[in-house]
């Protein structure tokens, strides 16, 4: 397999590095915008997201599946060509919906069966559905299937999981490889990234760790984090699993997070991030600015003349108000969580722009203190 990734610098344990994929080269540490459903929830276009400096968009396999299908997508010519998107794409596997859906699924060995949250129609989705799936998305990184383990979890529950994700695994990596090797694939270089599980477990996770570095993947994700557990015990599990990880492909820890979540995981050596927060926070008026976040349906709002952000240079500071924003939220009109979700959007990009900044400059413990202080939180 051609190196891919390239380590550019080291602050500490903070990796600065660059990614070239078929579809563009990334920067990281990045965070990715999460488009569910191939497109931001919101009323943010792919147009937008160029606009507001996202580098990767990641859609969902599960969701994508049941509608529009993955069939329709690669009819379309595939996920770049049908959201009108030519930055890389992630997909995620399926894996988390194991967890977030599991009042409607079963595991077995083969795989998992699910009901529809849709119409409750009966679908079963194993390692090699998913890699079929994703290869009709033609995405640019797809993630292997696994189970997102509840928090918590007995010991003996997490170790059979694991075991069966491992197997999960290799099914994968064999899929993959015929799939990308077929003339009517639509991305043949599709790149695969293995996910670490193991609950709150660090000798589980270690050990899984240990078992998926033995594996030439193009990148290494920690999963089931964010599920219920404390940040402490985030933090912790990242301490624990990173140093057994390649340090010579990324890092990608899943569904995370807040502000202060990406600067931690950065100080341990992460390298890839998503989560819904900022688009849903901002559906809903909870903005973040160089103060740390505020509530533009609050009262003491409803004349201020400022942007959401002082100096920042995303389509709502430069053109609007906090006041004009909340009396759009308060008059229920679309165009307030539009403003809202790219304003969320930019500043989580210019963040991770600032946060490579520091790392290729040598100053990044500096640097996160100052932005801890900034935001009024207390270590």
């Amino acid at each position: 397999m051609s190196k891919r990734y390239t380590l550019l610098k080291k602050d500490g344990k903070a990796r600065r590095g660059r990614f070239v994929t078929p579809h563009g080269t990334i920067e990281t540490p990045v965070f990715m915008n999460v488009g569910t459903l191939a497109a931001i929830k919101g009323a943010v276009s792919s147009m937008d997201l160029k606009e507001i400096g996202c580098q990767v968009e990641l859609s969902n396999t599960y969701h994508l599946h049941l509608r529009p299908s993955d069939r329709v997508v690669a009819k379309m010519g595939g996920l770049h060509k049908f959201m009108n998107w030519d930055r890389p794409i992630l997909t995620d596997s399926g894996g988390f919906q194991v967890f977030s859906l599991s009042g409607m699924r079963k595991i077995k060995e083969e795989g998992v069966y699910f009901n529809s949250h849709i119409d409750g129609k009966k679908i079963f989705m194993g390692p090699e559905e998913s890699m079929q799936i994703q290869s009709n998305l033609a995405s640019t990184i797809a993630m292997a299937f696994d189970e997102c383990i509840p928090n918590p979890s007995t010991r003996e529950y997490v170790i059979n999981s694991v075991a069966r994700t491992n197997r999960w695994l290799d099914r994968c990596i064999a899929e993959m490889k015929r799939l990308n090797s077929l003339p009517e694939t639509i991305n043949k270089e599709q790149m695969l990234f293995g996910i670490n599980q193991g609950g709150c477990y660090e000798d589980i996770r270690i050990e899984h760790a240990k078992h998926l570095a033995k594996l030439d993947m193009d990148g290494y994700a920690i999963g089931g984090l964010a599920v219920g557990e404390t940040h402490e015990e985030m933090y912790r599990v990242i301490d624990a699993v990173v140093p057994h990880l390649p340090q010579d492909k990324p890092i990608y820890l899943m569904g995370v997070g807040t502000p202060e979540n990406i600067l931690e995981a950065v100080e341990r050596g992460v390298d890839f991030f998503d989560c819904v927060l900022p688009a849903r926070n901002g559906r809903h008026g909870h903005v973040f600015n160089s103060e740390g976040k505020i509530n533009l349906m609050n009262a003491k709002f409803e004349l201020d003349e400022r942007p959401i952000d002082e100096g920042c240079q995303c389509p709502a500071c430069k053109n609007y108000t906090r006041s004009y924003i909340r009396h759009l939220f308060k008059a229920k009109e679309m165009l307030a969580m539009r403003l809202c979700v790219l304003h969320n959007l930019y500043f989580y990009n210019k963040l991770m722009e600032e946060i490579r900044e520091a790392i290729d400059n040598g100053n990044y413990a500096e640097f996160k203190a100052k932005k801890l202080k900034e935001w009024n939180i207390k270590k």
